[in-house]
């Protein structure tokens, strides 16, 4: 199924946008894992919406529960259960949705898909507020990761194609009722070496798969990326030298990665994402019903720029996907 990921542990991620609660199971966690919950909630905090001046002002508690798989904050073996209630819900903002798509998001396409039984409401399972659960799962394995001396850490490098003043493109966009995207910079250190496989399960392949389930991704790319095509390969290439006894490599164009295997340097991906589909501007769309060209503003809380609240989902996905490779390597 398309919302489960994993090998050797199962991460199934549930609920619709505004359905009474949103959530995931994680099979495959060892007992006896901690779980500080006071550092997941932050974790959290981060993604949640209503948080900040460049948030959407919807505001949800986002606080999980855990329904099974965890006592006195650690992992009992059994299947993880957690849940997102959610609370603050308008489902009318969302009523002309069922007969008119709206441009940029899922609409048209679940239509499609689905025959017009899919969850319109807020988007429904394509909604970005999936993106919590996403983050219990991540969070809980970023803390077991942090303790095996991997550390992942996501950064803006830019929004709406501004480095210089990436905040102020969102101050721009959202005085013109518009929106707009930015690029994720994401290093996970530490990560050793020989995890991954080669063609179809390496470990671009399987970072790559969990970071297209945040909605709003339209790229990746690891290293040197597209850069590196515009190089020769005397530039492009990574030399390899002894330092202190220890053979690595002495640069890291590569990102971490060579033939789909970690090499020990730090695994380096970019994540493009596109400007928040939903924005007050008057768009062109259709109207099912009566099969005629029409002009809609999508109603509705949203977020100039989802950017900033993408970060902990960025490593999120990236948490994820290591755990699962080095889990993989481990058995």
């Amino acid at each position: 199924m398309s919302s489960i990921f994993g090998n050797t542990i199962r991460v199934s991620i549930f609920g619709e946008s505004h359905g009474p609660a949103i959530g995931v199971s994680i099979d495959g966690v060892p007992a006896g894992e901690a779980i500080d919950m006071e550092v997941l909630q932050a974790f959290l905090d981060r993604r949640a919406p209503g948080r900040g001046r460049y948030s959407t002002p919807r505001k949800e508690s986002d606080q999980p529960e855990f329904l099974s798989g965890v006592l006195n904050g650690r992992t009992t073996g059994s299947p993880i259960a957690a849940i997102i209630r959610n609370r603050n819900t308008r489902s009318g903002d969302y009523s002309q949705m069922q007969d008119v798509p709206r441009p940029g998001h899922a609409d048209y396409t679940a239509r499609i898909r689905y025959g017009g039984y899919e969850d319109v409401r807020g988007g429904g399972h394509f909604s970005g507020r999936l993106t919590a659960p996403l983050c219990i799962a991540g969070g809980i394995f970023l803390q077991i990761l942090h303790r095996q001396g991997i550390h992942i850490q996501a950064e803006i490098l830019e929004i709406g194609g501004n480095r210089e003043d990436p905040y102020g493109e969102i101050d721009r966009a959202r005085a013109e009722e518009d929106s707009v995207g930015g690029i994720i910079q994401c290093t996970a250190e530490g990560v050793p070496a020989g995890i991954g496989a080669p063609m179809f399960d390496g470990v671009e392949n399987r970072i790559s798969q969990c970071v297209f389930g945040i909605p709003a991704v339209k790229g990746i790319e690891f290293g040197s990326g597209f850069a590196g095509s515009r190089m020769r390969g005397s530039e492009n290439n990574d030399p390899y030298g002894f330092v202190d006894g220890e053979s690595k490599a002495l640069s890291n164009h590569h990102g971490g990665a060579l033939g789909g295997i970690t090499s020990g340097m730090p695994i380096v991906f970019r994540v493009a994402v596109k400007p928040t589909p939903s924005i007050g501007k008057e768009q062109q769309s259709i109207r099912y019903s009566q099969k005629e060209n029409v002009k809609m503003r999508v109603k509705g809380r949203h977020d100039p720029c989802i950017v900033p609240r993408a970060l902990p989902c960025v490593e999120a996905a990236c948490a994820i996907a290591l755990y699962d490779m080095i889990a993989e390597n481990v058995r």
